[in-house]
């Protein structure tokens, strides 16, 4: 099972602004395009409850799971999404016994941090936009030391960077 890890940062480094309305309209189109096609390659995305409610819908042509403990969300069935608590190594168990072969982790931070402190990311992409938020939303929201490997460095439309890592395990 490959994992990815999938963000767009500012350029000083979070991932959304502290604001009652969390919003993705900051990020270039580029960033958006690369996200539906690389996500839909992937086929199923794992995101909290706040970013799910920050999108308002299930992400068509995925399967979009949700970490909730206590949020109910409505889905057409299982092959559109689902809400689970499990730990992170028994959700991919669960979704690799079900056929798929990779997963993309689309956020927040606590979603993020629980994949990488289990040590679950293969890959990161990191898509990052020329904004400054002088204060926000970091990455990782917990003390976590990993080691990359740059494996890509793509310019994206005319100002932002996309870079693609290989998480040293």
């Amino acid at each position: 099972m490959h994992v990815f890890l999938i963000a767009a940062i500012s350029l000083d480094g979070f991932i959304a602004e502290k604001t009652a309305q969390i919003s993705t309209s900051w990020t270039s189109k580029e960033d958006r395009k690369f996200f539906s096609e690389r996500t839909k390659k992937a086929g199923v995305i794992v995101m909290g409850s706040s970013t799910y409610k920050t999108i308002g819908r299930p992400l068509p042509g995925r399967v979009n799971v949700v970490y909730s403990k206590s949020a109910s969300y409505e889905f057409k069935n299982e092959n559109e999404g689902f809400v689970t608590a499990l730990e992170p190594k028994a959700l991919l168990n669960e979704l690799e016994s079900l056929g798929h072969k990779e997963v993309a982790i689309c956020g927040g931070a606590s979603i993020y941090s629980m994949f990488m402190k289990a040590g679950l990311i293969d890959t990161v992409y990191l898509t990052i936009e020329p904004v400054i938020f002088g204060s926000g939303i970091k990455l990782l929201n917990d003390d976590i030391k990993v080691t990359l490997q740059l494996v890509k460095v793509d310019k994206m439309g005319e100002n932002a960077v996309l870079l693609e890592y290989k998480v040293n395990k």
